[in-house]
Protein backbone atom coordinates (compact mmCIF):
# COMPACT_ATOMS: atom_id res chain seq x y z
CA UNK A 1 0.00 0.00 0.00
CA UNK A 2 1.42 3.84 -1.02
CA UNK A 3 1.90 5.85 2.29
CA UNK A 4 0.20 8.64 1.84
CA UNK A 5 0.88 12.31 4.58
CA UNK A 6 -1.29 12.93 7.34
CA UNK A 7 -2.83 16.37 7.42
CA UNK A 8 -4.87 18.49 9.68
CA UNK A 9 -7.66 20.71 7.95
CA UNK A 10 -9.07 23.59 9.59
CA UNK A 11 -11.86 25.87 8.62
CA UNK A 12 -13.79 29.21 9.69
CA UNK A 13 -16.50 29.84 7.53
CA UNK A 14 -19.01 32.69 8.58
CA UNK A 15 -22.00 31.34 6.10
CA UNK A 16 -23.80 28.85 7.28
CA UNK A 17 -24.49 27.68 3.54
CA UNK A 18 -20.59 27.28 2.79
CA UNK A 19 -20.33 26.40 6.09
CA UNK A 20 -21.98 22.85 5.81
CA UNK A 21 -20.91 23.03 1.68
CA UNK A 22 -17.10 22.97 3.27
CA UNK A 23 -18.04 20.38 5.78
CA UNK A 24 -19.07 18.41 2.63
CA UNK A 25 -16.01 19.02 0.69
CA UNK A 26 -14.27 17.55 3.84
CA UNK A 27 -16.06 15.47 4.65
CA UNK A 28 -14.74 13.04 1.30
CA UNK A 29 -11.53 13.38 2.07
CA UNK A 30 -10.99 13.29 6.15
CA UNK A 31 -10.47 9.90 8.12
CA UNK A 32 -11.84 11.32 11.18
CA UNK A 33 -12.24 14.99 12.95
CA UNK A 34 -14.21 17.37 15.53
CA UNK A 35 -16.48 20.42 14.52
CA UNK A 36 -14.22 21.79 12.06
CA UNK A 37 -11.03 20.38 12.10
CA UNK A 38 -10.18 17.03 10.29
CA UNK A 39 -7.61 14.55 10.24
CA UNK A 40 -7.00 13.65 6.15
CA UNK A 41 -4.55 11.15 4.26
CA UNK A 42 -3.71 12.70 0.99
CA UNK A 43 -1.77 11.64 -1.26
CA UNK A 44 -0.49 14.87 -3.77
CA UNK A 45 -3.45 14.33 -6.52
CA UNK A 46 -6.05 14.02 -3.47
CA UNK A 47 -4.29 17.16 -1.57
CA UNK A 48 -4.28 19.61 -5.15
CA UNK A 49 -8.51 18.27 -5.46
CA UNK A 50 -9.22 19.12 -2.05
CA UNK A 51 -7.61 22.51 -2.45
CA UNK A 52 -9.45 22.98 -5.61
CA UNK A 53 -12.59 21.73 -4.13
CA UNK A 54 -12.38 24.47 -1.45
CA UNK A 55 -11.74 27.07 -3.46
CA UNK A 56 -14.84 27.17 -4.63
CA UNK A 57 -16.77 27.21 -1.77
CA UNK A 58 -14.88 29.46 0.67
CA UNK A 59 -15.15 33.42 -0.13
CA UNK A 60 -11.49 34.23 0.63
CA UNK A 61 -12.30 37.80 2.40
CA UNK A 62 -14.24 36.27 4.62
CA UNK A 63 -13.48 32.62 5.58
CA UNK A 64 -10.18 30.96 6.15
CA UNK A 65 -8.85 27.45 5.52
CA UNK A 66 -5.76 25.63 6.67
CA UNK A 67 -4.08 22.54 5.54
CA UNK A 68 -0.82 21.50 7.21
CA UNK A 69 0.78 18.18 6.68
CA UNK A 70 2.34 16.60 9.94
CA UNK A 71 6.10 15.66 10.19
CA UNK A 72 5.65 11.88 9.67
CA UNK A 73 8.59 11.32 11.92
CA UNK A 74 6.59 12.58 14.40
CA UNK A 75 4.42 9.89 16.63
CA UNK A 76 0.38 10.74 16.53
CA UNK A 77 -0.73 10.95 20.31
CA UNK A 78 -4.33 11.10 21.55
CA UNK A 79 -5.84 11.75 24.65
CA UNK A 80 -9.01 10.44 26.06
CA UNK A 81 -10.99 8.41 24.60
CA UNK A 82 -9.55 9.57 20.73
CA UNK A 83 -9.06 6.94 18.09
CA UNK A 84 -5.64 7.38 16.62
CA UNK A 85 -5.64 8.60 12.82
CA UNK A 86 -5.29 5.44 10.14
CA UNK A 87 -4.71 5.48 6.63
CA UNK A 88 -7.14 3.04 5.77
CA UNK A 89 -6.61 0.63 2.64
CA UNK A 90 -10.51 1.72 1.32
CA UNK A 91 -12.75 4.28 1.74
CA UNK A 92 -16.62 2.96 2.39
CA UNK A 93 -19.53 5.64 0.71
CA UNK A 94 -22.92 4.58 1.40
Amino acid sequence: MVHRPLYVAAYDISDPRRLRAALEVLKGYATGGQKSVFECYLSDAERQSLLAEIAQVIEPSEDSFLLVRLDPRSQVRTLGVAIPPEDLPFFYFG
